[in-house]
């Protein structure tokens, strides 16, 4: 199902709302699963239960053959490493507990390409019939490697690419050559192509100009792009590239700043004062249009949303993004190279970053290690379960808002009393930073 794609769901003699088979499947609707139900204007939205495992982020290793500015090793210290053979097949072995199997996503915080092994690790996950996912920098996606990944059934290839001129790309992914992870994303496409149609491009695998792009080629091709000061301008001119290269997917996101340097490259700087997309109920309502984009509508638009407002845009409430952890409405849980589990990727590792002048530290939070016990069984312990539950009605203060106290400094507790790991400093939840 396409998002955004209208089904029809029955009501039966008891009012009871009846969903398709394959809607409840997907979003683990089973019987005396419990469902959060939102009411807006003129809908109501069903949030996935919380004891649905939809995604599996794995980390094939946290090594990685770039030393980028935005990373998180400029401030991190702890041992680097590949998962081994034996940490996989317990994770593959877990995964048949789960129906539907949930969509496996290798990246993390490293390099998945650098992984020798990790041709046979989508291999392995697609023979369980799971979607798979992988996310790379380019640099290391050859042809070979290319055409292994799709004979290996990827679904979709996420692509790291922060400007399409040399000077804005090489500024951030420090040691990574431009011209090369764009003939490698184009050579990907090309053989994508080459075996979807076998017979009509057997003796010509190479395109001049936008190739077709049906539903049905895979894999899907996808481009994340982190947005800052001084890359921002060619966020335009990557879109357009990245059509060229037959992308179906975007995704902006912020930096985290988790050095102090990179504090001055943040486009939220005025997030903590910006109210416009609060959920706070003392704000009067404000339902705005569509607007054209001219320069007209440029000011007033911006002093309009700078209000204290609780700003609706045609009909889409603002204020519905932020306090939601995306990793917990997704169904997600994140595996280490070593095997250690946690509910989301920022909580993987140790890493301090910066709000504002602020610095906060982030200790690593895991639920367990899938060497020790099955996943389905850490997925459904009661401490486990009772953290996405606390996460699901994120009863936490506004760290990210708030001038600032020492709780803040740190998700070891908060000034509400919740204890380790807290999340109201997390701007994920807030929809500032995104993973795909």
């Amino acid at each position: 199902m396409n998002e955004g794609q209208e089904l029809q769901a029955q009501v039966d003699e008891e009012g009871r709302l009846v969903l398709p088979a394959g809607v409840a499947s997907r979003y683990g609707l089973k019987p005396g699963a419990r469902v959060c139900i939102e009411e807006a204007t003129n809908s109501l939205r069903l949030r996935r239960p919380v004891r649905h495992l939809a995604k599996v982020y794995i980390e094939p290793t946290n090594r990685c053959n770039l030393e980028c500015r935005t990373c998180i090793r400029n401030v991190w210290d702890e041992p680097l490493g590949q998962m081994d053979e034996a940490t996989f097949a317990r994770i593959c072995e877990s995964l048949q507990a789960f129906s539907p199997r949930p969509t496996v996503f290798f990246g993390g915080l490293g390099e998945p390409l650098a992984h020798p092994h990790i041709v046979e690790m989508v291999t392995q996950v697609k023979a369980l019939d799971a979607p798979v996912e992988l996310i790379t920098n380019g640099t290391l996606l050859t042809e070979k490697l290319s055409r292994q990944l799709i004979a290996a059934g990827l679904d979709l290839l996420w692509v790291s690419l922060d400007g399409v001129t040399s000077e804005t790309y090489t500024d951030v992914r420090l040691g990574a050559v431009l011209p090369q992870v764009l003939a490698n994303i184009a050579c990907f496409r090309d053989a994508r192509l080459s075996a979807t149609f076998p017979q009509k491009y057997a003796d010509s695998a190479r395109f001049n100009g936008v190739p077709p792009t049906p539903d049905h080629i895979q894999p899907e091709i996808g481009i994340v792009f982190v947005a800052m000061q001084r890359n921002v301008a060619d966020l335009p001119n990557v879109l357009r590239l990245g059509h060229h290269l037959g992308v179906t997917r975007f995704l902006v996101s912020h930096v985290l700043p988790y050095t102090a340097e990179l504090r001055a490259d943040v486009l939220y700087a005025r997030f903590r004062g910006d109210i416009s997309d609060s959920p706070s109920v003392w704000l009067p309502y404000l339902n705005l249009p569509r607007f054209d984009a001219t320069e007209i509508i440029r000011e007033p638009l911006y002093q309009v949303m700078r209000g204290n407002w609780k700003v609706s845009l045609a009909g889409n409430d603002l204020g519905r993004f932020t306090d939601r952890c995306p990793f917990v409405e997704s169904g997600v849980m994140a595996i280490s190279w070593n095997g250690d589990v946690s509910p989301c990727l920022p909580l993987l590792h140790n890493h301090s970053s910066f709000l504002d002048e602020r610095e906060r530290f982030s200790r690593h939070y895991t639920v367990g290690n899938v060497t020790e016990a099955d996943l389905s069984d850490l997925w459904e312990s009661p401490n486990y379960v009772a953290l996405r539950e606390r996460v699901h009605m994120f009863d936490y203060p506004p760290c990210t808002r708030c001038g600032g106290c020492e709780l803040a400094l740190t998700n070891e507790e908060d000034c509400f009393g919740n204890t380790f790991p807290t999340c109201g400093g997390c701007l994920w939840a807030q929809g500032v930073i995104q993973c795909p």
